[in-house]
């Protein structure tokens, strides 16, 4: 755990993928405390014509964009914290990407530990038995 979905108006590349995969595992762990070893990450490309903004594709903007949507339990990062993640994503992918639109999403999602598990088990029930 984490799980981030991620939208990228690119060219798929190998190259990319993994420069994505690096930045992503880098703040998630670094600035969340995330363990790597649980961190998921989902990357679907768009196409620069098909992501539309204002009316306007991003391609005839001469922009990139992207939405970030990483999934974290509920009371476990503070709101700066998250606003240092959100920061730091966004410059990293304008670093890989080059200009990106203002309308670039980072969403932190902070979900009830009651309803948010993998492997079978809630948030909750390895917090209550953390043993098990």
């Amino acid at each position: 755990m984490p799980i981030l979905n991620v939208k990228v108006s690119a060219v798929k590349t190998p190259e990319l993928i993994r420069q994505i995969a690096d930045l992503l595992l880098d703040k998630t762990t670094r600035i969340l405390r995330k363990k790597r070893q649980l961190t998921s990450i989902a990357i679907d490309f768009v196409d620069p014509d098909s992501w539309i903004v204002a009316g306007l594709s991003l391609r005839e903007q001469r922009k990139h964009s992207v939405y970030v949507d990483i999934k974290v339990t509920d009371e476990t990062n503070t709101k700066d914290e998250k606003a240092l993640y959100i920061a730091e994503v966004f410059a990293g992918f304008a670093a890989l990407l080059g200009p990106l639109h203002d309308e670039s999403y980072i969403y932190v999602d902070d979900v009830r530990a009651t309803a948010y598990g993998y492997g079978g088990k809630t948030q909750e029930c390895r917090y209550q038995h953390p043993d098990a």
